[in-house]
């Protein structure tokens, strides 16, 4: 299980009930989602594309994973879409998107484009999910920002289009701090006055699993798994153990003392915790719970530069667009209007702190002072690797992490079982 699945599956807790995934989403059936593909489509001309002139239309299938806050939006956004071009798109939500696609796909009942985070990329090109469309598309990749540009490319080939970006920052009850703390000392200090388990209060709200816990692990000069590096395993190397002290020293006493992700996004969501460290889909959730807060960058930290994994939200070309004809065509220009669309991105900015990724709004004005924040956190991080080696490192860094949490390992055991785990599937 990636890090993002482990992300879809705990977080839909848009009431603690659900945040980034898909708790209390209804799924719709594979069957309906692959074959009903809607009624034909309409052009009313607004798109500039005649039928005649532009090829038959197509009808395409659309799935995703969204937070239930998400949903509305990117309905009205498909809908738009049909209304506007020659093609019929028809959107379904899956609440287990990787069981789905590595089912369907390879059956060749799969749909023609999928959104997902990038870290998908090396795995499923290798697996034959994905078709490159760089000869097809219209939309240049320079468009986008560098680092979302690269995430949608594998071996050369463009097999998807980005759309946001998305890391882990700093977040503060207003109620509870002042100001943006500028270090971790900063934090330390509110946390210590703050932190009384025996009333329900908390110093800190931060899930403690390899995606959220990656600024600090590669805070001090270490680092997960890099391709181009030697070794290309880091979890066991000094620096990365070094910022796991730092975390289990200066964070986890001011947790809640389960480490997974919805006791410790509730705390901060129900008001009871001064800071929370968790991601821009979270902030749906802090709305609709009322709390107050601010977004600010990640703290300093003495020795060192926090340095967080990011994730590319794209929309992938499936398997079904190999082929070509009219539906591989309304997939792609779906895709292309959609990862082009500064509308349906100031929106997304807007309503759910979605961080966009063309250039054309990367710093802009009109985004909201969240949406900056995290955007600066961004320009700190690492992006995931694609490498399909990385899958094969969440799941013991995961334990790895609980373990250390918990107190059944010190920071050095933890990250060395982890580290020969990790060794020991990769072959």
């Amino acid at each position: 299980m990636d890090r993002r699945t482990v992300l879809k599956q705990l977080g839909a807790a848009t009431a603690f009930g659900s945040l980034a995934g898909c708790v209390g989403v209804q799924e719709q059936d594979t069957e309906t989602a692959t074959n009903d593909d809607g009624g034909d489509g309409s052009d009313d001309g607004s798109a500039d594309q005649d039928t005649e002139t532009a090829g038959p239309a197509g009808e395409a299938t659309a799935w995703y994973s969204l937070p239930e806050p998400e949903l509305p939006g990117r309905e009205k956004a498909i809908e738009t879409f049909t209304s506007e071009t020659r093609h019929t798109v028809e959107g379904s939500d899956i609440s287990d998107l990787e069981q789905k696609t590595t089912s369907a796909v390879p059956a060749g009942q799969g749909p023609q484009v999928f959104d997902w985070a990038h870290d998908w990329v090396g795995d499923y090109y290798q697996r034959g999910f994905l078709t490159d469309q760089s000869d097809d598309l219209t939309v240049d990749l320079d468009v986008f920002t560098d680092a979302a540009a690269d995430a949608v490319q594998y071996e050369g080939n463009v097999v998807g289009l980005p759309y946001s970006a998305e890391t882990v920052t700093l977040v503060y009850n207003t109620d509870v701090v002042d100001e943006a703390p500028e270090s971790v000392s900063d934090m330390v200090a509110v946390m210590d006055e703050y932190h009384d388990p025996d009333a329900g209060q908390y110093g800190l709200s931060y899930p403690f699993d390899p995606y959220f816990t990656s600024a600090f692990l590669q805070g001090f000069g270490g680092y997960y798994f890099d391709p181009a590096a030697d070794p290309q395993l880091g979890v066991d190397r000094d620096e990365t153990i070094q910022g796991l002290e730092f975390a289990l020293e200066n964070l986890t006493p001011y947790m809640p003392n389960d480490p997974t992700y919805e006791p410790q996004a509730a705390a901060f969501a129900e008001g009871n915790a001064a800071f929370a460290i968790n991601g821009p889909w979270y902030l749906a959730t802090l709305n609709d719970k009322g709390v107050n807060y601010e977004v600010t960058s990640l703290p300093a930290v003495d020795g060192g530069e926090l340095r967080p994994y990011t994730g590319i939200s794209m929309w992938y070309f499936a398997k079904a667009m190999e082929s070509g004809g009219a539906d591989a065509t309304a997939g792609r220009e779906f895709v292309e209007w959609y990862a082009t669309n500064e509308e349906i991105h100031l929106q997304n900015a807007e309503e759910h702190g979605a961080i966009p990724v063309l250039d054309s709004l990367v710093g802009s004005d009109d985004l909201p002072a969240n949406v900056q924040a995290y955007s600066e956190t961004v320009g700190q991080g690492i992006p995931m690797p694609t490498d399909p080696k990385m899958n094969k490192v969440w799941g013991p860094m995961e334990t790895a992490l609980i373990d250390a949490f918990n107190g059944d390992a010190t920071a050095e055991e933890a990250l060395t079982t982890a580290a020969t785990d990790i060794r020991e599937n990769w072959e």
